[in-house]
């Protein structure tokens, strides 16, 4: 399977850049999937995660609060206000990326709904690390 560059950047520094399988963004319409050779396409994104698939199969998810991603055949750039890698070497920053992730949504969250859509998804994406 062909990959990608994907860049993930926020007025912070940059979250994420490498190559990747595909990515999985939360548009604002609803969630989208993007691979190598995507029409390009630019949008907003709203509150959500991020699921990025890498080379060697292993996924990352990433919780963002909003932000825009610009698409083109070769390159995907995702510029967001502010993120939260759900990552770690051991359960005890597992369990530091979570709390950070759940804090930012819960600061750009409109509705109880997106609080426990992406709680949800954050939960989740947690055991498949532990």
């Amino acid at each position: 399977m062909e990959t990608f560059t994907l860049e993930i950047l926020t007025p912070n520094g940059e979250i994420y850049n490498g190559s990747a399988l595909s990515v999985v963004l939360p548009g604002e319409e609803g969630e989208f999937g993007v691979l190598a050779h995507h029409s390009s396409l630019t949008t907003l994104l709203t509150s959500g995660v991020v699921d990025v698939e890498k080379e060697d199969k292993s996924v990352e998810s990433i919780v963002i609060n909003w932000g825009v991603v610009q698409v083109d055949e070769e390159k995907v750039i995702i510029l967001v206000e502010g993120a939260a890698p759900i990552r770690g070497a051991n359960e005890s920053e597992i369990a530091k990326a979570l709390e950070a992730a759940k804090i930012l949504i819960n600061e750009v969250a409109d509705s109880n709904f997106a609080i426990v859509a992406v709680s949800a998804k954050i939960e989740s994406a947690a055991q498949k690390l532990i």
